[in-house]
This record gives C-alpha cells, structure tokens and sequence, in this order.
C-alpha cells in the first residue's frame, strides 16, 4: 500500500517565513550560507519516506521558533535535491547541520528528542541549558585528552558514564583515549557500547572514522617515497591520495587535505570520487569544531560550489 506523508504540520506563512524555510540546490547559498552570515542556521536534510525525519523536523521548528529569531531552519528534500547532502557527506538521515559565517561549525544524526534538540541549540547560540554541569565535564575531559592527560580525560569521562551509561561525547571521548595508547580493539569495544540509535551519533561516528583511518594509513616512513612518486608524476593519483593518509597520520592535516584538493582539481571522478569521500572522513574524524575541519570544510566548498 502506497502511503503519502506531508513534509511537516501546517505553519503560519507570515510566522515563519523568515524563521524556517524549504530550500533547493539552486537556493542553497543564499538561503544557507549568506544567511548564516547575520545569524547561525540550522539545515535539515530529510526524506519524505523517512520515519525519524517526521519526528523530528516538528521538533526543530518548534525549538527554533522558541529561539525568537536568534536562529533559523532550512529544510533540504535529499530525494529532489542530493547534491549538497552528497557533497557534505550525509550517509544517513535525518541529518542536521549548523552553519555560522557561511560554513558547518556542528551538527548531529538521528532524531535527538526535544531536550536535547533545545540543549543543541542553546549550545550553538552560547546558552548553558540544564546539561550545563556535563557540559563543563566534557569540556574539561577534551581538554584533558588534547594535552595528551589520558588518565584524567578517561576518568572524567568514566563518571559522566556512571551517570549515563549511554552518553556518546562521554563514550566517543573514551574510546579515543584507548585510540590514542594503541588499543584499538578496547576502543571499538567502548563504541559498541553506544545503543544503535546512537551509533550515528557524531562524536562516535568521528572516532570511527579515526578507528578506519588508523587501520588504513600507510606507514610514517613511506611519506618519503610517496611524496617523491608525486614529484616524479603529479598525476599518480593513488600516490598523492596515499600520501594524503599518511601525512594525516602523522597530523599534517593541511597537507594532507591540500593533496586531496589538488587530486579532486585534477581528476574529480577519479576512483569514484574518492578523495571528496577521503575529506569527508577526515572531518568526521578530527570532529565538526577542529580548526582545519572548519578550514578544510570552507576550501571544499569553494571548489565545489564556484
């Protein structure tokens, strides 16, 4: 039996025409990027067939008009329009993603309920919201694991966990800090411990792809070779995108992002589109706030949408 749903319930036209809208491919740099110049704005990207994107799309509008207009929503038909979905690496739906200043600086996958939607949203525009206390606990276990302190980080996020067992930030933060000692058999053990609905999740999709990237880098003593094979011949794709992994590993992230670049400018096709796939996984790796996730996510679009 065929079924039709409507994208969301009824709104006032005059209400919300500024607040949320429906935008196209075409649309997608004015209604998006211009747009998150003056205030941040929240894209959600959605199919007609998708149960959880009916969930939550009502949830979204609703917090969005509560937000008085300190924030806006823009809703993406994936089926009718699949380019920038595709572009910014949506493998699943629903998927929402907030854009500052003209590019992506959060998101999340799957149908968050109200509380937490409110909570994100508060984050995105500077408020505490009542997760205020975890917050401040996740930060500081961030902190912790980026000046490479892993037993605090781990035991900071061991607590949040003996109060939320299914907390991702709590479990995706715990798992890297197995990754960063080498155990990465603990560290896909710890994401097991995600319930499905929230193996989407962002955190604990980045530690994945970090878990991936790991298994697949080449060796650090093969940057020398890799890159006199480019040099040799700047069309040797499967070098320079090799190359690209393993200046990754070793945390040259620019240069590991200038290189994909440079081989989507070459040959955008090449290998089914593999290294746009390539820098999807890398932000998805060093998560939507890193500096060069920030930076890498901007250059992309400017080759992609100029």
């Amino acid at each position: 039996m065929s079924m039709t749903f409507q994208s969301t319930p009824p709104t006032s036209p005059t209400a919300d025409a500024e607040l949320i809208k429906d935008t196209t491919t075409a649309q997608f740099t004015k209604d998006v990027l211009e747009t998150s110049r003056d205030v941040p704005v929240l894209v959600d990207f959605w199919a007609p067939w998708c149960g959880p994107c009916r969930q939550l799309t009502p949830v979204l509008e609703k917090a969005v008009r509560a937000a008085k207009g300190k924030i806006r929503l823009v809703k993406m038909n994936i089926d009718e329009h699949p380019a920038v979905a595709g572009q910014l690496g949506v493998q699943s739906i629903p998927a929402v993603f907030a854009f500052r200043n003209g590019r992506p600086v959060d998101g999340f996958m799957g149908a968050l309920p109200e509380g937490q939607v409110k909570a994100f949203i508060d984050r995105l525009l500077g408020g505490e919201g009542p997760g205020a206390d975890v917050a401040e606990m996740l930060t500081v276990a961030s902190e912790a694991l980026e000046k490479n302190d892993l037993q605090t980080a781990a035991e900071i996020y061991a607590a949040v966990l003996a109060e939320d067992k299914e907390n991702p930030d709590a479990l995706a933060g715990l798992a890297k800090c197995y990754l960063k000692t080498g155990d990465t058999e603990r560290a896909e053990n710890t994401l097991a411990l995600a319930p499905q609905a929230k193996q989407s999740h962002a955190a604990i999709a980045g530690v994945r792809a970090m878990l991936d990237l790991a298994k697949k880098a080449p060796q650090s003593g093969e940057i020398s070779k890799l890159e006199a094979a480019v040099t040799a011949d700047p069309n040797d794709h499967q070098a320079r995108f090799d190359l690209a992994l393993a200046l990754n590993a070793q945390g040259q992230k620019e240069q590991a992002v200038e290189h994909l670049l440079t081989l989507m400018r070459k040959s955008r096709a090449w290998n089914d589109d593999a290294a746009r796939k390539q820098l999807v996984q890398f932000f998805d790796a060093w998560g939507p706030k890193d500096e060069m996730t920030l930076w890498g996510r901007k250059q992309l679009s400017i080759l992609l949408f100029s």
